[in-house]
């Protein structure tokens, strides 16, 4: 990936930029610690922060990424083709499947991984018939100290999705059996759940 650099005299152009973008919470104080270590003319941070991108966007959502991946325990620094910072890969990752597993838009999962300081996450994949929507696992996911927590708070989220859709008029998109075979398969696993806490 080629890289731009950041020096001390780079702070006019992260002061435009700061102005000329709309900035989210994140960026801004990455581009504020930039712009620290400018005014310490510190350049070992200086020469780390450019090592993450050849522009100041590539710069902060590579960085964001990477300390988003360090709560997780990934410590790995490593960029893909296009010098996008690479997605860590989780470990002990399992679909716990909902539904009519044999018809792709009759079944929703939810997806549980951990980092390797055992920090776990849940990504869901749902499916109201037709409509649906999901995501993989990722850092940006919430943080859950294991795995009956991530699956505890993975099926809740998704409960609340199919609730709100319980009579939908769009009975296409929406089908109702499908929604309400899902409610009862969430209820049944969290059962099983909290039961096999107990012993």
């Amino acid at each position: 990936m080629e890289n731009f650099t950041l020096k001390p005299n780079s702070k006019t152009d992260v002061i435009t930029y700061m102005e000329n973008n709309h900035l989210v919470q994140y960026e801004k104080h990455l581009l504020i610690e930039v712009l620290e270590a400018i005014d310490a003319a510190d350049q070992v941070r200086l020469s780390w922060f450019s090592s993450f991108g050849k522009s100041l966007r590539h710069l902060t959502m590579n960085v964001h990424a990477y300390r988003k991946g360090l709560e997780f325990g990934f410590t790995a620094i490593a960029f893909d083709a296009y010098g996008w910072f690479k997605r860590p890969q989780f470990l002990d990752c399992e679909d716990i499947v909902l539904g009519n597993p044999d018809l792709f838009m009759e079944h929703s999962m939810v997806r549980l991984g951990r980092g390797p300081n055992h920090i776990w996450t849940y990504a869901l994949n749902y499916s109201y018939g037709l409509a649906g929507g999901g995501s993989q696992i990722s850092v940006y996911n919430p943080q859950h100290t294991s795995r009956q927590e991530a699956l505890m708070a993975g099926l809740a989220d998704l409960k609340v999705r199919m609730t709100a859709v319980i009579g939908h008029t769009d009975t296409i998109n929406y089908k109702q059996p499908v929604i309400l075979s899902t409610l009862a398969e969430i209820q049944k696993v969290q059962r099983h759940t909290v039961q096999l806490a107990l012993f």
